[in-house]
């Protein structure tokens, strides 16, 4: 299977560096993955946190566009819930104009930050929390594809004078709640394994195609797997790196909140576990794919395969900027 690997980006705040310059790094990055040949290139957004730097991903986006030549460029993903679909049709339709034939507009439903942020976002308003997300996404493809029946009041409404450039339309989701609602829109489907890689199962995209088909949609229908990836020289060094991510996860379902520690730290905290803790542990570890560039693509190829989908996207998040570059390059040089 000819694979195309893509990156997605949380623009995670390195230990090794200022935290300001979190976004900067995700370009340089991307400028990185351009040279070597990656398919696509998404930026998150999240919202009051220690441990990712961008709550906009449509400056982020922009920027990296501006500064790149090949790579497919977008959002993985604008969190719906919180926006306009006008509002984020222009955003995105003028990106395209821009930078024809390259630009993604990937949304979800997860609210990307806490009950208090979404109480910001939505102010004066309250917030929906995903009530409404069916609608939005209905309305922001019609938006972007000028296809809004004549009886829907929005439908006189141009996007731009020319709204022909459009960006391609990604739903994303982890467990399998979005899957229908985008095959049933006719939107690209990526599945975030790295989320929830416990309850992320094959059977999503079959419920996917399945609702693609019954909808009568033509042409393909584009999925995309994204996984948690650290690529190191050695095995060993790769284990290690990693447990900057895996910490911050298990941290995080603990209801602990802190800075990136460093792989030694992690260890030194791992020694100091329970015993159900560092079961825990290791269960996030082996959700991830770790290891030597080939020991990560042979497991890329066998998710490809499990999955029956040609792309795979990466989540790679280090305590150092290095060594995440470093990961992405040891992967791209089998491209």
């Amino acid at each position: 299977m000819n694979i195309k690997l893509s990156v997605v980006d949380q623009s995670p705040v390195h230990g090794s560096h200022a935290k300001v310059e979190a976004p900067r790094l995700s370009i340089e990055l991307a400028q990185l993955c351009d040279q070597l040949g990656y398919y696509r290139y998404w930026v998150a957004e999240h919202h009051d946190s220690v441990h990712f730097a961008n709550p906009c991903p449509e400056i982020l986006v922009a920027s990296i566009a501006s500064v790149t030549q090949n790579i497919r460029v977008g959002s993985g993903g604008v969190m719906l819930s919180h926006y306009s679909p006008l509002k984020v049709a222009e955003c995105f339709k003028m990106m395209a104009t821009l930078f024809p034939d390259r630009i993604d507009l990937g949304v979800g439903r997860a609210p990307g930050g806490t009950g208090l942020t979404s109480h910001a976002l939505a102010f004066p308003h309250e917030p929906h929390h995903g009530d409404l997300y069916a609608n939005q996404a209905h309305l922001l493809a019609g938006f972007v594809q000028g296809t809004l029946p004549d009886d829907n009041p929005y439908s006189k409404i141009k996007v731009l004078p020319d709204s022909t450039p459009t960006p391609e339309l990604w739903m994303l989701g982890s467990s399998g709640g979005s899957a229908g609602l985008a095959g049933h829109l006719g939107y690209n489907i990526a599945l975030a394994r790295f989320i929830d890689p416990d309850n992320c199962h094959p059977s999503i995209f079959e419920q996917y195609a399945e609702e693609w088909d019954k909808a009568g949609h033509q042409g393909k229908a584009n999925k995309m797997l994204a996984i948690a990836c650290i690529c190191a020289e050695t095995e060993e060094e790769a284990r290690l790196r990693a447990g900057t991510a895996v910490y911050r996860k298990l941290a995080a379902q603990l209801g602990q909140r802190e800075d990136f520690l460093t792989p030694s730290e992690v260890q030194d905290r791992y020694r100091q576990m329970s015993a159900s803790e560092q079961s825990a542990y290791d269960h996030i570890l082996s959700g991830y794919t770790v290891g030597t560039a080939d020991q990560c693509w042979q497991e890329i190829n066998e998710l490809a395969k499990t999955f029956s989908c040609d792309e795979i996207a990466t989540v790679t998040v280090t305590h150092s900027h290095h060594d995440r570059m470093d990961s992405y390059r040891l992967l791209g040089s089998q491209l």
